[in-house]
């Protein structure tokens, strides 16, 4: 992406619950808002071609960075991360805008605020977006693959720590961003640590550029990994099955078909088993086909046709 396209994104640091939150903006909002929630190893810069594109359609776009990410403010005690607190960041945050509703458009664990959210604020919201992640009335249960899983590593005080160390950040965010770009869920060997799954042989996906790499780099080395391994892979148990809640909101799941969270088990049979229907009556599903994990960076005039199409559905009444 050009430098004259990325200029047209603002920044600013808002008080949320007593962290300075960054967040990116563009557009002037004529239609509305749409706040954008990125993952891991992701931050705001994972919704540069989405803001843009909202931005010109004539929405005001917002970009996040989580706290403990990116250019937000480290929380006092990571350790101590809650996943509500995801939720409460992101109602600081409209409120800190005076955005009265907005559209959520989540990706990877981001999805689950975007979720959660819209089930508690349904006032607040005019519809959720989600990437890769369906919506699940139970927790997902990881008890049937390996030990070497990422997930069940890096959710082991220390592991993940002592395994990134041995590089430097840059070497770190390109192995998980090649890892996570598979279509195969990422499991180490007994004698293996995640790591050691790709070496700088291994290219980077065509779609990800070494200028990137450097803008993901630079922002993992100021925030580091120390609140990021705590949230979401320390931190997940925490949240709350949804049970019998049903959603208010129009919602939109969309997957790549070579997103390795299709492997998880039971995602594929959420996808099409008629599950998600119950608690979100107004539900549309689709796929792309090649997509990734990060499909929106790999086809962004795709999903941004996908967005606006829904965004454009669903108009901000």
């Amino acid at each position: 992406m050009a430098t004259t396209e990325l200029q047209q994104i603002e920044h600013v640091h808002l008080p949320v619950r007593g962290l300075a939150l960054h967040v990116a903006q563009a557009g002037k909002g004529e239609l509305g808002t749409v706040v954008f929630l990125h993952g891991f190893p992701e931050i705001w810069y994972s919704w540069r071609h989405q803001m843009l594109a909202v931005a010109a359609a004539g929405y005001r776009a917002v970009a996040p960075d989580w706290r403990g990410y990116g250019l937000s403010e480290q929380p006092p005690e990571p350790e101590a991360a809650e996943f509500d607190d995801l939720v409460e960041d992101l109602l600081g945050i409209l409120d800190a805008l005076a955005v009265p509703k907005a559209f959520l458009v989540g990706k990877d664990f981001g999805a689950m605020p975007a979720y959660d959210f819209a089930l508690r604020h349904p006032n607040r919201t005019c519809g959720v977006m989600c990437l890769g992640v369906p919506l699940r009335i139970t927790d997902l249960s990881f008890n049937t693959l390996p030990e070497g899983l990422y997930i069940l590593r890096w959710a082991q005080p220390g592991r993940a720590e002592a395994d990134f160390g041995r590089y430097d950040v840059k070497r770190v965010v390109r192995t998980i961003y090649i890892l996570f770009s598979r279509s195969e869920i990422p499991i180490a060997k007994e004698d293996q640590e995640i790591m050691d799954l790709a070496d700088l042989s291994t290219p980077l996906p065509e779609w990800f550029t070494e200028e990137d790499l450097s803008v993901y780099s630079s922002l993992y080395e100021k925030s580091g990994f120390r609140y990021p391994l705590q949230m979401p892979y320390r931190s997940m148990h925490q949240r709350k099955p949804i049970g019998d809640a049903k959603f208010q909101v129009p919602v939109f799941v969309v997957m790549g078909e070579k997103d390795y969270a299709l492997k998880f088990p039971g995602t594929e049979s959420v996808m099409k088993d008629g599950s998600m229907e119950k608690h979100a009556p107004d539900l549309k599903i689709a796929y792309i086909p090649e997509g990734c994990h990060f499909v929106q960076e790999q086809f962004p005039d795709l999903v941004n046709e996908l967005l606006l199409g829904f965004l454009k559905d669903h108009p901000n009444v």
